[in-house]
């Protein structure tokens, strides 16, 4: 018989010392004590840490033992016993295995540790696949000096079609704080006691991974002054009490390339245009992330570009992204399987919003719910992590992987008919709301059923613009060539006032294109000049405008003409030919004279009076001003709409300027004061920033250096906010001038 033994117990020690010194085989003492052979085989060989009981008595009389030896030998066996009991309960709670580190994690751990350290329950919440588990392992290993009884975990299962039951919580958790098995009620009433009456005289931390709802959770909770209790959940469990939450994101952009450099290394160092490119694709999710960076660590031959040509496909992206036990989409389904049947229905159809974030309305066109439906399943999205909140209020977005996701599933649960019909019908709502919009901002002061005031048609196109714009480019696509027109006409007068924000040039080009397919000469003179007005760069708009001149002049369109004439003309004054710039202007004057004042002669009779200023003679460009406010004034019955009086206070900058030019600087700055405050009310940050930097400038020169710094920092804070840098540098080459350097001229005012 062999007698070695692999990693022996004490116990095992003991029983084979007393065995050989019996003179006893193996065989020998289990016909003796009715143990079995294999039994005595695995505790000498250590593999069984120690007998129970009853086998302890009965191979203590097989061995002889009496007195101090027999005490000795059951002391041992009890002892194995307890370390067994505390092994074994150990690892049915052990904390859930790490990556090697942690990368971009490092103020949220931070936060979080303060957060445990504080209160008594804190609960991580996120979408899947954000990393909630790993950030809070690592938070539990990291704190384990305070918590010197045990940090425990238990993976609740809450994404699983059945959650672990809190009674089989209770049970491991009992076990991990040593209560015997026999000790351990079977009602969870009084497993609780027993839980809570453990904890008060401990200091753990307790782990539960993967909450599925409240009532999960809740009696597990405790207010034992030395323990804390940490979760992570895909929901937001409102209705827990005194619970901290730690809301928990993608990873910033340096964090994500970071993480894969840490899995990959030399290769995202050698390419960190392609890294910063493979870490967007993987929308900066953290296993989307360590799921490619495995799949570059075993494919050394790969490029990084190779695996971001996969992922850029959006049809395979999400199988891309699985690397054997892990898997995106699987992360994905589990939390959809736990929606309601209605919200799994939104979550689809929702995918057929184009743009990047969307407000209840679009939802309830998307969804075709009604309002209140809409909202409670908006709520259920959320609460899932399944849709996430923006930071403005009442919007919601998808993350980039689960748009994927939801993609996929609308084309497997619903069949082509209804996808079109839902897709038709929301692109169809967002460019006739868009056109609705933008005929708000036309100086005849329009008003639709849609939109009660300019603030409300300004607000929706800005929060909308994703949207719209993408509505734009796939009914182009399409051939709706009538509705993309009818958009890129409506948005004639609000482009002006917000050119800096949308991509003006490819939405008039849309029009450009609608307009030939329709063999619309005039719409599409119309449309090339606002591409040239959209191009703001000399040769190209000039191209524009002088195309746009031969399709008016062959349509016999007198009015696209005027407006040609009259951006050709400022064009030739940038490039330098003042005496053709002006014959252009003038021409254009004239051929007004037979249209509206405030939509075509008030206009471009400024451009000319800007033309005049810009060619020295300011003081013929201030009597054009001054008689346009006063023919302003005569057209005016009542109190105008505010698209006109943003035309007039165009007016009072161009007094301004020409006042400025004549050295009459405290006037002029004065005016600019008035011209900003309108802007304010029009809700333009971009203008009220020039009329700052104007009257910054004239200030300076009027020697009002205190007032100069004021408005001036004004400017700078709005450029800074508008992400303008050029104009940035303006400001602050003027601010340069209070000490006595010199400046840069501000660009002038986009005005047809």
């Amino acid at each position: 018989m062999d007698d070695r033994t692999d990693t022996p117990s004490q116990f095992g020690e003991l029983l084979l010392r007393h065995r050989r010194a019996a003179g006893l085989s193996q065989r020998a003492l289990s016909r003796l004590s009715g143990v079995s052979e294999r039994a005595l085989r695995e505790l000498e060989r250590g593999r069984a840490r120690a007998a129970q009981r009853r086998s302890a008595e009965v191979l203590a009389d097989a061995l002889g033992l009496a007195g101090d030896a027999r005490a000795e030998f059951l002391a041992v066996a009890r002892e194995g016993r307890r370390r067994t009991a505390r092994e074994t309960a150990a690892g049915a709670a052990e904390l859930p295995p790490l990556p090697p580190d942690l990368v971009g994690r490092e103020a949220e751990l931070l936060r979080l540790r303060d957060l445990v350290s504080a209160h008594p329950a804190v609960a991580i919440v996120g979408q899947p696949g954000v990393g909630k588990t790993v950030l809070a392992t690592f938070a539990a290993q990291q704190m384990r000096d305070q918590f010197p009884d045990g940090c425990f975990a238990v993976d609740l299962r809450g994404v699983d079609e059945q959650p672990l039951p809190t009674r089989a919580v209770f049970e491991r958790l009992l076990r991990a704080l040593e209560v015997p098995q026999n000790e351990i009620p079977a009602t969870e009433a009084e497993q609780s006691g027993v839980y809570r009456a453990v904890l008060s005289r401990r200091k753990a931390l307790i782990l539960l991974d993967n909450a599925a709802n409240e009532a999960q959770v809740r009696p597990l909770l405790t207010a034992a002054p030395g323990c804390r209790t940490l979760i992570t959940c895909r929901r937001t469990l409102a209705g827990l009490e005194g619970v901290r939450w730690l809301q928990l994101g993608p990873l910033a952009d340096s964090d994500a390339t970071a993480l894969l450099l840490s899995i990959v290394g030399g290769r995202v160092r050698a390419a960190p245009g392609e890294a910063a490119e493979l870490a967007a694709l993987c929308g900066n999710l953290p296993l989307a992330l360590r799921i490619a960076g495995k799949r570059l660590a075993t494919m050394p031959h790969w490029s990084l570009d190779y695996l971001a040509g996969q992922l850029r496909d959006e049809r395979i992206r999400l199988t891309s992204l699985s690397a054997v036990d892990l898997q995106v989409r699987s992360a994905f389904e589990v939390s959809y399987r736990r929606l309601s049947p209605g919200g799994r229905t939104a979550f689809r159809r929702l995918a057929a919003v184009p743009g990047e974030d969307f407000g209840v309305d679009l939802a309830r066109v998307a969804t075709g719910m009604t309002a209140r439906q809409t909202h409670a399943h908006l709520d259920e999205l959320v609460d899932a992590s399944m849709v996430l909140l923006c930071g403005e209020q009442g919007r919601f977005r998808f993350h980039d992987l689960i748009r994927i996701f939801a993609r996929e599933r609308w084309e497997a649960e619903h069949d082509q008919a209804e996808r079109d019909r839902v897709t038709e019908t929301v692109l169809r709502h967002l460019l006739s709301t868009a056109c609705a919009a933008g005929a708000v901002f036309f100086p005849d002061g329009a008003r639709s059923d849609e939109f009660a005031s300019l603030d409300q048609a300004r607000t929706w196109l800005e929060q909308e613009a994703a949207n719209w714009l993408a509505a734009v480019r796939e009914a182009a696509r399409r051939g709706w060539h009538r509705e993309v027109l009818e958009l890129a006409k409506s948005m004639h007068w609000y482009s002006d006032d917000h050119w800096f924000t949308v991509p003006w040039e490819e939405v008039f080009g849309a029009g450009v294109a609608a307009a030939r397919e329709l063999g619309d000469r005039s719409s599409e003179a119309q449309q090339l000049n606002f591409v040239g007005w959209a191009v703001r760069r000399e040769i190209p708009a000039l191209a524009a405008h002088e195309q746009a001149l031969r399709v008016a002049v062959a349509a016999g369109d007198e009015l696209e003409q005027v407006w040609a004439l009259g951006y050709c003309g400022s064009i030739y004054a940038k490039l330098g030919d003042g005496e053709r710039a002006r014959e252009a202007l003038r021409r254009a004057v004239a051929l007004s004279a037979r249209f509206d004042f405030w939509t075509v002669q008030l206009p471009v009779r400024h451009r000319y009076g800007r033309l005049l200023l810009r060619l020295g003679e300011a003081g013929e460009a201030l009597t054009v001003m001054l008689d346009l406010l006063a023919q302003a004034e005569a057209n005016s019955a009542g109190e105008l709409p505010l698209p006109r009086r943003r035309l007039v206070v165009i007016l009072i900058e161009g007094v301004a300027l020409c006042l400025h030019g004549m050295g009459q600087c405290e006037q002029a700055a004065d005016m600019f004061t008035r011209a900003g405050a309108a802007y304010v009310e029009n809700g333009s940050k971009m203008l009220e920033a020039y009329a700052a930097l104007r009257e910054g400038r004239c200030r300076i020169d009027a020697g009002d250096h205190e007032r100069a710094a004021a408005v001036l920092g004004r400017a700078l804070a709005l450029y800074a906010e508008l992400a303008m840098p050029e104009e940035h540098a303006q400001v602050e080459a003027e601010l340069a001038r209070l000490p006595g350097s010199g400046g840069r001229e501000a660009p002038a005012t986009g005005f047809r």
